[in-house]
Order: C-alpha cells, then structure tokens, then sequence
C-alpha cells in the first residue's frame, strides 16, 4: 500500500474541481438556494490562521448544505478598498494597485490550496471600477432621497492608518490594525438616516431567531433610536434660548445647572 500523500491528492481533487466547474453556482429552479458568504479578506500579502479558521468555518457549513441537496452559492472577493492599502504601499516602496492586486493574486492561490469550496467565477474586488460604480450609484440614490447628509462629528482616529475606526475597531485604546493610540477628532462624515426606518430596524430584530442576544442589543444600540421631548431654556440677561433633548423630561423639576 502506498503511503498517503496529502500534497499529490489534495493537487489532484482542487485540479478536477477546477476543471469541472464543481462550486459554480447555477439557476436551477427545482432545487432549494442557499446563500453561504464570509466576510471578505483584506488583501494585506498572506493568509493567517485566523483567516484559515473562519472561512473553515464558512466552508463547512456551505458543503453540508450542498450535500442536503440545495443550490448553495459561496462567493469570495476582496475588501480592497481605503487607506490601510495606500498606506501599506507608500511603507514598501510600490504603487497602491500593484501592491493591491499582486496579494490578491498570492491570497487566491492560499486559498484555492486550502481547498474551499468557493465559486471563482464571480470574484470581486472593492477597488476595481465595474464594483465601486455601483456603490457610487447607490450613494447618489441616497443622496437624491434624502437619506445621507453631512455633518461634523467625533471619531475615532488613528494617526498611523490616517482613518476612522469603528468603536469596535478600537481594543484597549488601539487601533486594531496598527496597534497606534487611537485620537478623539471633529472632522465632516457622512451619514446613513437610519432613523428613517428605525421602528422597522427594531421591529426587524426582534424576529430573528437563534442571534445572541448581545448581538441584538448592540444592533439595537447602533440604530439608536429612543423616544423623548426636546424644549429650551431661558438664558438669563439674553434673548436667546437653550434648545436641549432628554428621554427623562420626568427629572427636569430636579435640574440645577446646564453646561454647554
């Protein structure tokens, strides 16, 4: 008996996948779909195990539904888009989109060896113009509806990315990717009017069945919304007024001072 070889098996099954087209995804109307995407990788030169673990993970649950019978769909692209790119090409040397495109071309050929099942036909990339014309597309959508405006607003700011970070991007005062001391900044962003439909975001959440319930509490804290009575102040000596927002208009009788 031959000793098993990984190497020259694990070749031979993704070569046969390859040429026969087996995760491509394809409208077949009698069977049930399944839509199975992880999030996309940032294109920073290597796959890490953390990478290796959650597309694992990812994968798995995409080859079982395929062997329940449904249609499953499972696309990869890349998050490709920003600052960190720019910065990490200005720090070696190369122009952002040679940078950019040669770690794509070496994180695909990772990924195509650890064997996952993805369907390589409709691979994206944020950078490439025939994606981002659609996200400019919307944007303007929104804009021409009303739903995105402009205004000045603290942020989370890392000086060595020259970005914003999400809260939850910021670990123990750090930027999650440089590891910098993160700066409290006023610069202009633009905003999504979520509150626009905030009672069907809520209403939304609460039929979701199975989510963690941490996970529905922060959906409920990132949309926001709350319900309260907006009223003014007299300034003394002035005619102008103090125009404030409570959700407790009950403990104003108690109210001592007001610091603006």
């Amino acid at each position: 008996m031959k000793p098993y070889d990984p190497q020259a098996v694990e070749q031979a099954a993704q070569a046969w996948w390859e040429e026969s087209d087996s995760f491509r995804a394809v409208e077949d109307a009698g069977r049930e779909k399944f839509y199975c995407l992880s999030m996309f990788p940032y294109p920073s030169g290597r796959l890490h195990m953390g990478h290796v673990r959650n597309y694992t993970i990812g994968d798995v649950i995409s080859r079982f539904q395929r062997m329940q019978g449904r249609n499953v769909l499972q696309p990869m692209g890349w998050d490709a888009f920003g600052l960190p790119a720019e910065n990490a090409a200005i720090k070696h040397g190369v122009p952002p989109a040679k940078w950019t495109y040669e770690n794509i071309d070496y994180m695909r050929g990772q990924l195509k060896r650890l064997g996952f099942a993805y369907d390589w036909s409709r691979e994206i990339a944020t950078c490439r113009p025939e994606y981002y014309r659609w996200e400019q597309w919307f944007f303007l959508r929104l804009l021409e509806k009303g739903l995105v405006y402009r205004k000045n607003a603290m942020v989370n700011w890392d000086p060595v990315d020259q970005t914003v970070l999400a809260n939850e991007q910021v670990i123990d005062g750090r930027g999650w990717r440089s590891g910098a001391p993160v700066e409290r900044r006023e610069i202009p962003q633009w905003f999504l009017k979520i509150t626009a439909y905030a009672e069907e975001l809520l209403r939304g959440l609460d039929e979701l069945e199975g989510w963690p319930e941490e996970v529905r509490t922060m959906q409920r804290n990132w949309i926001g919304r709350s319900e309260g009575v907006e009223f003014s102040f007299e300034v003394p000596g002035s005619d102008e007024r103090l125009t404030v927002y409570t959700t407790r208009p009950d403990t104003l009788m108690g109210v001592t001072y007001v610091a603006v």
